[in-house]
């Protein structure tokens, strides 16, 4: 199976970006290399790009789907979190853009061995990103604490019955260990009742949304780069970042908005004496799917493009 992918809101953010034809972009979570591809499209022989990713196949993949551009992309296998220092490797102190799309991969969801998917009672419980980690999914179901578990369903998760859910999976790997999404399927349908699993799609959808957080520790990621990545960018440079639910989309507004205003005087102050400079400005409002696109990409629904563009004072 091909790496197969369809790249969410990929005309708004390349529009976004204002593409210098000779500009240096970096594009944090390559995948099939559909952002990317649109990128280096843009630019001329000056300009360059360089991909992130920490999936194999999305290496492979994305190295295939650019080739046509030569040395002007860049692909290495890493987690955007050491975005930094591959840059420094590189010689490149800074860029002119950068894009992360937090989505997982269509391959990814399609693919059951890589166990990210409910919908596959085969499928083993894997969920990594990178497959040079030890840590899966059945390590979690089945090692956690009962109050970790809750912890991870509940925050991650934002589901109402995580104590329930968390308490079935403690009881029932007692008596065998949960190995497949069809065992974990199975405990979270006898932990929630019948009549509310009628409404809101699968009733493990949120289960396995807080355990992939927790294994590929998604948000704690984001949270800790963003401010990185502001940094690295040319005066008037922007960063692009598409999410996909509320927890991504919170942190990214709020690291955004503090950036724009990191002042922390208090509000009676007639003028600000913390020193703290703002380093630019955040686009008011998210940037939504069209209703074409909804039609045509059923899982570009929850997507949000948030947008910052660096602003040297």
């Amino acid at each position: 199976m091909g790496f197969e992918h369809i790249s969410v809101l990929l005309h708004e953010t390349v529009e976004q970006l204002g593409i210098k034809p000779d500009g240096l972009y970096v594009d944090g979570t390559l995948g099939g290399g559909g952002h990317a591809y649109e990128i280096l499209s843009r630019l001329t022989q000056g300009g360059r790009l360089i991909g992130f990713d920490q999936d194999a196949d999305a290496i492979c993949a994305g190295k295939e789907r650019l080739r046509e551009f030569g040395d002007r992309a860049v692909v290495l296998r890493s987690n955007y979190a050491d975005m930094r220092m591959q840059l420094e490797r590189l010689g490149i102190e800074k860029v002119d853009g950068i894009i992360l799309d937090l989505g997982v991969s269509s391959f990814q969801l399609d693919t059951p061995s890589r166990g990210f998917t409910y919908r596959d009672e085969h499928a083993p419980l894997d969920m990594r990103m990178d497959d040079r980690q030890e840590l899966t999914a059945k390590d979690i179901v089945n090692e956690y604490s009962e109050q970790d578990l809750f912890r991870i369903i509940r925050d991650y998760g934002e589901d109402k019955f995580a104590k329930n859910i968390a308490k079935h999976i403690v009881s029932t790997r007692r008596e065998k260990e949960i190995l497949t999404s069809g065992d974990l399927c199975a405990v979270i349908r006898g932990a929630i009742p019948m009549k509310m699993q009628k409404n809101g799609g699968h009733p493990a959808k949120r289960t396995f949304q807080a355990l992939r957080i927790e294994l590929n520790r998604e948000l704690e990621v984001l949270k800790d780069s963003l401010d990185d990545m502001i940094d690295l960018l040319n005066d008037g440079g922007r960063i692009c970042v598409i999410t996909f639910h509320s927890l991504e989309d919170r942190i990214v507004k709020t690291i955004f908005r503090k950036n724009e205003n990191p002042c922390t005087c208090p509000p009676d102050f007639p003028i600000c004496v913390c020193g703290r400079i703002s380093k630019g400005k955040a686009l008011r409002r998210p940037i939504v799917p069209s209703d074409e696109e909804l039609n045509t990409n059923k899982r570009s629904k929850s997507a949000k493009l948030r947008v910052f563009e660096r602003k040297e004072q």
